[in-house]
């Protein structure tokens, strides 16, 4: 993944972002790992601004900074190498985005249909009476 200005990152449909709106940190990993660990600059962070970002339209920067605030971090440490790290942490980063942008369909609230309705208190009426007959008769015959 080079850092080229030209280079998009794609979040959904309506959102890319340039790679060059994204910071990088490297460090050491935690771990066990040995000189290796101790040696390699494997642990990639990838912070995106929401204030400053020229890609986001009004209403997605609104909604990303009521979600996640004016910065959106994301890390990884789970591969050996740092390139492997940086593409983890970069889907991290999308999929988090995603997520926030994500706008549920809202609930249309319906009614049951006069048949489901007749069903359920026919039901109901039905498991009434085989408890009534359950019970023990009253003497009154």
């Amino acid at each position: 993944m080079a850092d080229g200005a030209s280079e998009r990152i794609r979040v959904n449909r309506t959102l890319s972002i340039a790679a060059s709106e994204l910071q990088w940190r490297f460090g050491p990993s935690g771990g066990p790992g040995g000189q290796h660990a101790n040696t390699s600059n494997t642990r990639a962070e990838v912070r995106f601004d929401v204030t400053r970002s020229p890609s986001l339209r009004p209403e997605q920067r609104r909604r990303l900074l009521d979600k996640l605030g004016p910065e959106v971090r994301a890390s990884a440490s789970d591969e050996r190498s740092q390139v492997r790290n940086r593409a983890v942490a970069t889907q991290r980063l999308v999929s988090t985005l995603a997520a926030a942008l994500h706008q549920p369909r809202p609930r249309r609230a319906t009614r049951p249909s006069r048949g489901a309705v007749e069903r359920r208190l026919s039901a109901k009426r039905q498991r009434s009476q085989r408890k009534a007959d359950r019970r023990r008769p009253t003497g009154e015959d």
